[in-house]
């Protein structure tokens, strides 16, 4: 399949890496971007060779916001529609059933924040900066932004930097919990990838059902997280790299995984 405005690319060591690719809009999110998100997302879905996805906007920019021109005479119908289907993107993203890593360079500002907010990890070079500057154009984060970003770094904190449309550069980032990594900015796809080679290594299905349980208690409550803690933990008993981990464990040698 050919896209327009992202890059798409599948490894043969089960890495799929994508590319924002809209570099005289610095990547700006808009309706044809998304789309193109959503095709790709559809590709890894339905491939269980794909154990882990990098995101990238390049060594320049990762997102520099939403297409303002595309909604500056919206209406509240068309307003709604399009905040929706950035909901709707990054719920997919969130809901992958493999890890994400978000590689970032230069700015992640509005809607490219909110959607390196949907990633498991974030990898940022230490020249990044990340904000959500919204309130300065007379609205506020509406892909997910402010329930996210409350979610990794906490309420005031979040309201500081929604209130404020002050942008952090990647020290504080690291600080306040907002990446997970900071590293050279030439380093960071490399990091990136430091990181989906160790996660590949793992047990899928452990890995899958880790994140259910994680992000079902973050959304929707500790208790119904710890039930689905305790379900998916039954459940993973049943595969044979349960079988395998616990048998090499007793054996004093390293597990193989079949991901089965």
């Amino acid at each position: 399949m050919e896209f327009k405005n992202i890059i798409f690319e599948q490894q043969e060591d089960g890495l799929a890496i994508i590319t924002l690719n809209r570099p005289k809009a610095y990547n700006a999110l808009c309706t044809e971007l998304n789309d193109d998100l959503e095709a790709a997302l559809d590709i890894l879905e339905a491939d269980p060779k794909v154990r882990a996805l990098i995101v990238t906007g390049g060594s320049k920019v990762f997102a520099a916001g939403a297409d303002i021109a595309e909604m500056m005479n919206a209406d509240p119908i068309e307003a709604y529609r399009i905040v929706s289907s950035a909901h709707h993107l990054h719920d997919r993203l969130e809901g992958l059933p493999i890890p994400t890593i978000a590689a970032m360079n230069g700015p992640a500002f509005g809607g490219g924040c909110e959607l390196s907010l949907a990633f498991d990890f974030r990898i940022a070079g230490e020249g990044s900066l990340f904000g959500l500057p919204e309130i300065t154009l007379g609205v506020f984060p509406g892909g997910g932004g402010t329930q996210r970003l409350a979610n990794l770094i906490g309420a005031s904190r979040a309201k500081e930097m929604i209130f404020m449309g002050k942008p952090v550069k990647a020290e504080k980032a690291l600080a306040i919990g907002l990446v997970n990594t900071v590293v050279a900015d030439a380093d960071v796809l490399e990091e990136a990838k430091k990181l989906a080679a160790k996660l590949i290594e793992k047990p899928a299905v452990a890995l899958k059902y880790a994140k259910e349980s994680i992000n079902c208690g973050v959304n929707m409550g500790q208790e119904a997280g710890k039930e689905l803690e305790k379900t998916r933990f039954a459940m993973v008993c049943s595969t044979q790299d349960q079988k395998e981990g616990m048998k090499a464990f007793v054996e004093k040698r390293k597990p193989v995984f079949i991901n089965k």
